[in-house]
């Protein structure tokens, strides 16, 4: 009887299925596991295709570097100049200038107040250090100054001695 109700029930089911299309029984579907790795080509889509097309691999990478592809960005031509300035405690300053490994001046001699105005014309923390190495040399030229005056004053003395 159990067997016969069930019959009757599957029966009874199927005919009020067919009569009313809103009460269709859900198809059931097969999950879809995701495509592993291997199955993903290099855009990490995944490898599944659609029966009616072939499976077309992709072709084997070229081994070395990858050649590069031309910059679209503007090329310029940079020049190195190098141009040394040096002074002494003495004050006296000199500029030396190479174009790439070529000398085009060496040993010009520089006034240090030209050596200042440009020094401050490049930038300020160009201009500082250059400034107090001036102002010493400055300052030992005026006490050499006096130094020397001192001897010419002592020699005049002598002289005026002498000439009694």
């Amino acid at each position: 009887m159990s067997v016969e109700a069930v019959t009757q029930d599957e029966t009874a089911a199927a005919g009020t299925a067919a009569e009313s299309p809103a009460a269709e029984a859900p198809q059931v579907t097969e999950p879809v596991a995701a495509p592993s790795p291997a199955e993903q080509d290099s855009t990490g889509e995944s490898g599944d295709t659609p029966p009616d097309q072939p499976v077309v691999e992709s072709p084997k990478p070229k081994r070395g570097r990858p050649k590069a592809t031309p910059s679209t960005a503007k090329k310029t031509r940079t020049v190195e100049l190098t141009l040394t300035v040096t002074g002494t405690a003495d004050g006296e300053w000199q500029a030396e200038l190479k174009n790439g490994s070529k000398w085009v001046a060496k040993g010009l001699e520089i006034p240090a107040a030209a050596v200042s105005r440009a020094a401050k014309e490049l930038h300020e923390d160009l201009s500082g250090p250059i400034d107090e190495v001036i102002n010493a040399a400055r300052e030992a030229q005026a006490a050499k100054v006096a130094q020397l005056e001192a001897e010419l004053e002592a020699a005049k003395a002598a002289l005026a001695e002498l000439d009694v």
